[in-house]
């Protein structure tokens, strides 16, 4: 069974730090685009950030830049979003999507992703 599962949500202060795993089972993400995605109460689904299956290569949108880092540990098969000087305004639920290609870049945020995870709900609040 080919899955993605997230982890590492919960609460946090303003200003904390939280990180974010996204973990395969069943197939090797290395040969896929990850994805992480959000989506607050009552808002519509946004990328965040991505990285490329052929170099490691990244991208972030604006909101997060200089605060969120992706990387990959591909002997664990594993997917991280490390999130700092987070704010309430990211208060979401937190998805990773896995996606046939080779790279990514701000576009690749609106295609049809192949899977997904169950969401890790984030909580910044004092």
């Amino acid at each position: 069974q080919l899955r993605l599962v997230e982890s590492g949500g919960g609460l946090v202060q303003p200003g904390g730090s939280l990180r974010l795993s996204c973990a395969g089972s069943g197939f090797n993400l290395d040969n896929y685009v990850i994805g992480w995605f959000r989506q607050a109460p009552g808002k519509e689904r946004k990328g965040i950030s991505c990285i490329s299956s052929a170099d490691a290569s990244t991208h972030y949108e604006d909101f997060v830049k200089d605060r969120f880092t992706i990387s990959r540990d591909s002997a664990k098969n594993t997917v991280y979003l490390q999130m700092h000087n987070l704010k309430p305004d990211d208060t979401a639920v937190y998805y990773c999507a896995a996606v046939r290609r080779y790279y990514c870049a701000g576009y690749v945020l609106f295609v049809d992703y192949d899977y997904w995870g169950q969401g890790a709900q984030v909580t910044v609040s004092s």
